[in-house]
């Protein structure tokens, strides 16, 4: 006979296996779409070789990195520059324990699970600063440095987005902040908190217009220059499934999560729409990447400490008043 206990890790273990393996897949063939997109947007056809309409070539890149020889340069610190992607991989697989894709469809239902996620979020800057700094190569160097102060710099303005949504919900629970959306959800009333958070996700995931940590003109591909095979391949699966972790967190904290646009849709699974919000979302961040230039870093820096960051405290404050004006702020007592 198993104990609860036992029977509770061996659930938890199960839960996270399947999680794990739906997520490796979501990245391969959000990559393929990537690519596609890219392809169409560039009038050119992208993949169409491996497998019927190019869907294998996902595959067959995993499968090229995973044979090829892992080198390690002999200048580099060697433990630090292995631990490095296995971090980060590590640290993008942890954000996925909180978020709920139904009402108890969820690992972990935390009562701070947004402080979780804004954790877990921060812990990426190490692994990069630890990749640069281990490889020995001025590329590397510089491109942990830009993407250190880059990423510290937007997680400001994520910080008082995300207090904006917990002042509105009451919860920092994200399936509490799911189930406060019923009557309208937070992209309509926290709009410009939305337009932030989503510009500010693409700082904090290193995307267009903002991935002056890989520029390729400057400093060849940035942090993870010196690596290759599996090294390469867990840092490029942390980035994308941070991309995915990112556009399923603004599904959940402004567009309703599991939540149906209309009520008549109800008798759709709501694991259908969390999936189609952040499959939407996904795809902004490709268009994005293919139409818009890059920002010099006086600019990134400028929009991140100058305008988002005053935007965002002022926002906070305006929301925080109106509640207390109406005495509707959720979760307070008053005197």
């Amino acid at each position: 006979m198993f104990s609860n206990f036992t029977l509770l890790l061996i659930s938890i273990l199960l839960k996270s296996l399947v999680l794990i393996i739906l997520l490796l897949i979501s990245v391969a063939f959000f990559t393929l779409l990537e690519r596609k997109l890219i392809a169409s947007i560039q009038r050119r056809k992208g993949p169409n070789v491996v497998g019927f309409f190019g869907l294998l070539q996902a595959i067959a890149d995993g499968v090229k990195l995973l044979l090829k020889e892992t080198v390690i340069p002999s200048s580099s610190n060697p433990v630090i520059f292995v631990l490095s992607p296995i971090f980060t991989f590590v640290t993008g697989l942890l954000g996925w324990v909180i978020v709920p894709f139904s009402v108890g469809a969820v690992i972990a239902n935390i009562d701070l699970g947004i402080l979780y996620f804004f954790a877990i979020s921060s812990l990426g800057v190490y692994s990069i600063i630890m990749a640069g700094w281990s490889s020995n190569s001025k590329y590397a160097f510089l491109g942990g440095l830009r993407s250190a102060a880059q990423m510290i710099s937007y997680e400001v303005a994520i910080g008082f987005t995300i207090i904006s949504v917990f002042l509105c919900s009451g919860s920092l629970n994200l399936t509490e902040v799911v189930l406060a959306q019923k009557s309208v959800w937070y992209c309509f009333p926290l709009f410009p908190m939305f337009l932030v958070f989503f510009i500010s996700a693409l700082a904090e995931t290193n995307r267009h217009p903002f991935d002056l940590p890989e520029a390729e003109a400057e400093l060849v591909s940035g942090y993870n220059v010196e690596y290759s095979a599996m090294g390469f391949a867990l840092f490029f699966l942390g980035e994308y499934g941070n991309i995915i972790l990112m556009s399923c967190s603004i599904a959940i904290l402004f567009l309703g999560g599991w939540l149906p646009p209309f009520e008549f849709l109800s008798f759709i699974p709501g694991p259908f729409w969390l999936a189609l919000k952040t499959i939407i979302m996904g795809i902004l961040f490709i268009i994005i990447r293919a139409v818009l230039p890059r920002f010099r870093y006086d600019q990134l820096m400028q929009l991140g400490w100058k305008i988002f960051v005053p935007l965002t405290l002022g926002w906070l404050l305006f929301i925080a008043g109106i509640l207390l004006a109406f005495d509707s702020l959720p979760g307070i007592n008053y005197i």
